[in-house]
């Protein structure tokens, strides 16, 4: 059984106002006084007791789940750790709420550290207005081959996760008519999007060490391609989705995954080729995706041609149905997928709220609530 994992970025914003509040380093310091930090547990031979990171902008903060093999252990993970983090907001006055990008207008603050310097010089106003909150997924594989074996025959389907996972129809305070405008703003990266098929291990490394060497990336973490070879553990990551309100969501999405890379190694050890679906076509799918979520029009995996959003979500259950039966997964599947359509994903909750609120602040106090969920 492949281990999973799941990283969630959460928006820190006002109680009451609902504006983002640029707290991230008193969350984490007050998550440091409750416990052995990650980077402080290394250091000390220990096991910590929490797994709070800074990430871009201090308006937000990161937590990773440990690995995991069955989807109830994952859940009652996030909502753990979730908890932890509303916890550790509330003593700086702040709430977590599991948004992809803040529904009121912000001017974000870049956390500190010399990296986050490089890459505000760098990339200048796109970093300076990257305030949009993910949901990455890991999934162990046994080697870098394998690894990117499955990075090749995955591609065509990681749309129909965005679309699934849409979860940011506000930007600075206004509807932009899309899902996840969430991977649009992250798209505007030079590393971030679909990528070609690689073949081989030593050719993803190679493509990898050739972009690092020119002089644009500064590092290896600044691969932002929408599924990579994680530098940190050996896992498939794959960071096409948007943060999503409701915790069953990612879980959801999780043994989707798992079933994706499943199915993939699958076929790679079988001989068959990879999907030939040119990048150009995946941008395509993958801004039809963000501009519908759920509620437009999609592009079919398989054909690359205009279908419905339950009937290209239904292919990606067909797709990995035998993976998610051996893993023991199929029932929850399929029951959270007809949950999702019928209740709609985060960008449907939200357009809703603001349509019944009147206000942009109501919407985030709410979803912060329901942040908290299990």
């Amino acid at each position: 059984m492949r281990s999973v994992g799941v990283e969630e970025e959460l928006l820190l914003a006002d109680a009451e106002t609902g504006e983002p509040r640029a707290v991230a380093g008193a969350v984490l310091a007050a998550a440091d006084r409750a416990g052995a930090s990650p980077d402080r547990a290394a250091e000390e031979g220990e096991e910590p007791s929490h797994t709070f990171e800074a990430e871009l902008q201090e308006e937000q903060v990161e937590f990773a789940t440990k690995p995991v093999t069955e989807m109830g252990e994952l859940h009652e993970e996030i909502v753990r750790w979730r908890a932890e983090a509303a916890r550790h907001a509330a003593t700086a006055g702040a709430v977590v709420a599991a948004l992809g990008t803040s529904p009121l207008a912000v001017r974000p603050s870049l956390s500190p550290g010399h990296r986050y310097d490089w890459v505000s010089r760098q990339f200048g106003m796109t970093a300076q207005e990257q305030l949009t909150c993910g949901c990455h997924v890991h999934v162990s594989v046994d080697s870098d081959e394998e690894g990117v074996a499955v990075l090749d025959r995955i591609r065509p389907w990681l749309a129909v996760l965005t679309a699934m996972s849409a979860n940011s129809p506000f930007w600075q305070g206004e509807d932009t008519r899309y899902g996840s405008y969430r991977s649009r703003v992250w798209n505007r990266l030079p590393a971030a999007g679909p990528v070609d098929v690689f073949g081989s291990a030593d050719r993803y490394h190679a493509e990898v060490k050739a972009m690092v060497d020119s002089g644009v990336l500064r590092d290896k973490g600044m691969i932002w391609f929408d599924a990579r070879l994680s530098a940190s553990y050996p896992t498939v990551e794959v960071r096409v989705a948007d943060v999503c309100l409701d915790a069953s969501t990612p879980v959801l999405l999780a043994a989707l995954v798992r079933g994706l890379v499943e199915t993939a190694a699958r076929s790679w050890k079988a001989g068959e080729p990879a999907p030939r679906v040119s990048t150009g076509l995946l941008r395509l799918a993958s801004w039809q995706a963000g501009r519908s979520g759920l509620d437009g029009p999609l592009l079919h995996p398989e054909t690359m041609r205009e279908t419905g959003p339950a009937t290209a979500v239904e292919a990606l259950y067909r797709h990995v149905g035998d993976a998610l039966a051996d893993a023991g997964d199929e029932e929850f599947v399929r029951a959270g997928i007809a949950g999702l359509l019928e209740r709609g994903n985060g960008a449907r909750v939200q357009r809703a709220l603001f349509g019944s609120e009147g206000d942009l602040a109501s919407v985030v106090r709410h979803c912060a609530r329901r942040t908290m969920e299990g």
